[in-house]
């Protein structure tokens, strides 16, 4: 016998967790990182130093080591990510590449629009030099090698995506893995602090980041190419450990910078703002650590990863009610929300069952219901 399709959604509706008494809704999800970051504006703790005057678009301060977001300006705003999704790119491929693999570009890799290195497509690279290319001077052409050597841009893009997905970086999606301007390729400033939190508990991203000089192979043996860091913070601000700085004339620049004092570490990231960003993020940085000090609470939460198995909880240890950055439903073993009563289910699936089946007999010939 098929089961009629309202028996399978009334089953459906039961297993819905239960908060309050009430069916969670799986069409109202929660903001991630907590209901305080759902604006477009400004938003700090009350008693908080006051803000530096800033001209990002949208911009967040966050402890790398907690978490906790202390202060954002349109924190989830969808901006095009310029060169500071290479860290996404990097996330995603340190973990996958040997770093002493050898990789040949080929030719339209070195020959990418945009900022680049210098590769040349008739010598091979170490991976760790074109990490390093891609992170320290934004090459483009190095970035595209590295998705030669993860078997092409389509396969790297759609592992970008899919790490972003497991970050609940929900507000990015990748074009292409160099950050040049793209239709339907985004970010955000919350999306840019996921990813700089969990690259940097990688030590070769930590490592490529906090580079400010290196040589890599150039085109013959004797002449290696020097490199700099294109991260003004790094050279200007005390205690600065790095990530990436971003430009293109649509997106404008970008950044995502992290810095060391006191024993925390906090990042800034900031969208759309003026070519000169390094003061500016400098401000918001000096701002963090006097919060930090003086115990401002956090607005928000830079949520965690999620498992292999499914969602995890995001909720920071004593995190308020509205930080919850997500919910999802689990079994009480894995530390979710409780599912209601097996018993409750069964109990609730026959008397539908029983109502259903005696208005089936009753309008035998006149109504048919559809199959599941």
């Amino acid at each position: 016998m098929r089961t009629p399709r309202r028996l399978a959604l009334a089953a459906a509706a039961l297993a819905l967790p239960v908060i309050g008494g009430a069916p969670a809704h799986a069409d109202s999800p929660a903001t991630v990182g907590g209901e305080q970051l759902a604006t477009r504006g400004v938003v700090t703790a009350s008693g908080a130093p006051a803000l530096p005057v800033t001209t990002a678009a949208g911009w967040v301060v966050a402890d790398l080591d907690t978490g906790a977001v202390l202060a954002a300006k349109d924190p989830h705003g969808l901006y095009a990510p310029a060169s500071t999704l290479k860290t996404l790119t990097a996330l995603t491929l340190i973990p996958k590449l040997d770093s002493h693999q050898l990789v040949q570009p080929t030719f339209d890799d070195v020959n990418v629009e945009g900022s680049k290195v210098g590769l040349v497509d008739t010598v091979r690279y170490p991976v760790n030099e074109l990490f390093t290319s891609m992170l320290v001077v934004s090459g483009n052409d190095a970035a595209l090698a590295l998705a030669t050597a993860n078997g092409g841009l389509t396969k790297t893009v759609d592992e970008m995506n899919a790490e972003a997905a497991r970050l609940q970086a929900d507000d990015t999606h990748a074009v292409n893995d160099n950050g040049l301007d793209a239709h339907g390729q985004h970010s955000s400033a919350y999306d840019l602090a996921l990813i700089a939190r969990a690259g940097m508990q990688l030590p070769d991203f930590r490592a490529y980041v906090a580079t400010k000089h290196a040589h890599i192979r150039g085109a013959h043996r004797n002449a290696p190419i020097a490199i700099s860091s294109h991260d003004k913070l790094l050279y200007n601000y005390p205690g600065a450990i790095g990530i990436k700085n971003g430009f293109t004339v649509a997106a404008r620049a970008t950044f995502v910078g992290a810095a060391t004092r006191g024993g925390h570490t906090l990042v800034v990231t900031l969208m759309k703002t003026a070519p000169r960003y390094w003061p500016e993020a400098a401000a918001l940085l000096d701002w963090g650590f006097k919060a930090t000090a003086a115990d401002a609470a956090p607005v928000g939460q830079l949520v965690e990863p999620l498992s292999a198995e499914g969602p995890a909880p995001t909720a920071s240890p004593g995190a308020a009610p509205q930080q919850v950055a997500k919910v999802a439903a689990a079994s009480p073993a894995g530390g979710g929300l409780p599912l209601l009563p097996a018993t409750v289910v069964a109990a609730g699936l026959a008397v539908m069952a029983t109502g259903l089946l005696r208005n089936r007999r009753r309008n035998r010939g006149k109504l048919r219901l559809p199959p599941i």
